[in-house]
């Protein structure tokens, strides 16, 4: 058989060995991922909340200054957690704001600004924000005489 060629074809695919070890780096590293990014989701939850709070808080101060009149930032049903009404000193709703999930807001049962921009108030009010988990994450907001609000990534002391 002379001009006859014999052609050998490579096998195409994985073998069970192969498939196998790649699935157990696959679960390994889902292992040590998924806690990580579970921390990660609960921070961005609280960051974002905290944001939300903040930014209200900051236009408040300025609907304040703008009106030359009371604003008031109170919470729906008197719980942080169900979301939060900015009204004008003649009732109308200037901006509210939606319940929130898996986060606690401790804070006052109010904060009200005048028309100067200034608290209406004799003592800072501050607002703890947390997600619980394996590591508990907390950002604190506090609002000094001035009006102005600072938030911080640590517990309101």
């Amino acid at each position: 058989m002379v001009g006859t060629r014999l052609f050998v074809r490579s096998a195409r695919g994985f073998t069970l060995p192969e498939l196998l070890i790649a699935i157990a780096v696959l679960a390994i590293l889902l292992g040590v991922g998924v806690p990580s990014f579970t921390q990660f989701v609960r921070d961005q939850r609280v960051k974002t909340v905290s944001f939300e709070l903040f930014s209200t808080l900051v236009q408040a101060r300025s609907e304040a200054i703008t009106r030359n009149g009371s604003v008031t930032v109170t919470p729906v049903s008197s719980a942080w957690t169900n979301g939060w009404t900015v009204t004008d000193a003649g009732g109308t709703v200037i901006r509210t704001a939606g319940a929130v999930s898996n986060v606690t807001i401790a804070g006052p049962t109010s904060v009200v600004f005048r028309g100067s921009g200034r608290l209406n108030a004799a003592s800072t009010p501050t607002f703890e924000l947390n997600a619980s988990g394996s590591g508990i994450t907390t950002r604190c907001i506090s609002i000094d005489l001035s009006g102005r609000p600072i938030s911080k990534a640590a517990t309101c002391s």
